[in-house]
């Protein structure tokens, strides 16, 4: 048992794990904040765009199943608004920091 546990603590206190978990938390809090941007920029925005289109109630029936297209529609819609802030993030942060042939000179 002494042996699993002294393996269990080299394996938590390794630098990847670490590491990861760090990432995973920051990961976390990154996700609030592009989606904070995307509910409460793009997403009116687009509305305005559209003229107030509201796909969620958009539905079809067959028989007794209904499909719920317009929250499908909307799924889509954020995850492209999503995509396209964090192109905008990654896009500035590549110009702030530095190529790594000019990190060499």
């Amino acid at each position: 048992m002494n042996s699993f546990m002294k393996e269990f603590k080299e394996f938590i206190a390794k630098g990847d794990v670490v590491s990861m978990a760090i990432g995973i938390i920051i990961g976390g809090a990154f996700n609030k904040i592009v989606n904070s941007i995307v509910e409460q920029l793009i997403t009116p925005l687009l509305g305005i765009i559209c003229g107030g289109i509201d796909f969620k109630s958009l539905s079809f029936g067959i028989g007794e199943a209904q499909f719920g297209i317009g929250i499908v529609i909307n799924d889509i819609l954020t995850f492209l608004a999503t995509a396209f802030v964090l192109f905008l993030i990654l896009k500035a942060y590549n110009k702030m920091t530095p190529k790594k042939e000019e990190e060499k000179k």
